[in-house]
């Protein structure tokens, strides 16, 4: 049985299970750019545990005269983009303690990148399931949201790489789990997910392995926001959690009892367009432009995540093939 919390308490819940609290007084992060959305926040990699980072990696980014000329002329004369950004967890996205300037990777990636194009943009932080279906209906220019490239995605959407991420599993630390490469090891136990991920998806198409294998079938219980997560594995209420490699990683190290089950699988990560857009060889062209200049090794040692680094970026690549466990 599927759980969804409603928006209200979910983010009442994510009050009492932050990831980690945000240090209090500190600047804001390069890239990070306040916009409109509900209270709360989550830390991100830094010197001390709980601390975010506060390098700017973004402010010496020059404008990319080549990749701005590849952008359509009417995004040229309007000058900015309106971006739809997901806020789950660090280090991928996470509010400062005013819970409405968005930091992380994805927030210094697309702050670098507008730069680069001479563009302004416009941030509003909206649901991740919402993203999608809205990019598709015209209401934004451009998503992010860790979205990982599938082909189910790629049906309907654009992508431009930045990152390679993925799934990952954490349990608490008196789980008998110790790694989970196959997902008959689930079977019977209960997984907590995050609602309209490739996480609940995969899970979801593979739940018949437990049946085959004469083994009773996992439980996945989905949540709209990723601290109600980590509160039910805390509580008991789930045995294990899937969710970012990077973002697993990251929360076993500000929270007790946890661990860091292991990788389960690799997925390249980017911008999320509707299908067909005409930004995307500009984004390419300005990703591939702060790896040239250094920009984008800055931003992923700022944020702990050197180990999802890309050797360049790509349209719509195809997906990274799933293990067959």
């Amino acid at each position: 049985m599927s759980t969804r919390t409603s928006s209200g308490t979910a983010r009442t819940t994510l009050v009492f299970a932050l990831i980690t609290a945000a240090a209090v007084g500190l600047t804001a992060c390069s890239g990070g750019e306040p916009a409109t959305a509900p209270a709360g926040a989550s830390g991100a990699p830094g010197a001390a545990k709980g601390a975010l980072p506060t390098e700017d990696v973004v402010a010496a980014v020059k404008k990319n005269e080549a990749a701005a000329k590849l952008l359509p002329a009417d995004v040229r004369q309007r000058g900015g983009l309106t971006i739809a950004s997901s806020v789950a967890t660090p280090p991928s996205s996470a509010y400062l303690p005013d819970g409405r300037t968005v930091v992380g990777v994805d927030a210094d990636f697309s702050a670098a990148v507008a730069k680069a194009l001479g563009l302004e943009l416009k941030r509003e932080v909206v649901g991740f399931e919402a993203i999608l279906p809205a990019l598709g209906s015209g209401k934004y220019d451009v998503g992010t949201g860790n979205f990982g490239v599938t082909e189910e995605r790629r049906k309907t959407i654009d992508f431009v790489t930045y990152i390679n991420d993925g799934q990952g599993f954490a349990a608490r630390a008196d789980s008998t789990l110790k790694a989970v490469t196959d997902l008959t090891q689930l079977c019977g136990l209960k997984v907590a997910v995050n609602a309209g991920t490739t996480f609940e998806r995969t899970l979801e198409k593979n739940k018949g392995r437990c049946a085959e294998a004469g083994k009773p079938a996992y439980e996945v219980n989905v949540y709209s926001e990723t601290g109600a997560i980590w509160m039910s594995l805390q509580q008991g209420r789930s045995d294990v959690v899937m969710n970012t490699i990077n973002g697993v990683r990251y929360a076993v190290t500000q929270q007790k009892n946890l661990k860091f089950l292991n990788e389960y699988r690799r997925l390249d990560v980017g911008f999320a367009f509707k299908k067909g857009t005409p930004l995307a060889p500009a984004f390419q062209a300005a990703v591939n432009g702060l790896k040239a200049d250094g920009t984008y090794d800055r931003i992923l040692r700022k944020w702990g995540v050197t180990a999802s680094g890309i050797e360049r970026s790509q349209i719509s690549p195809p997906e990274i093939p799933a293990p067959k466990k």
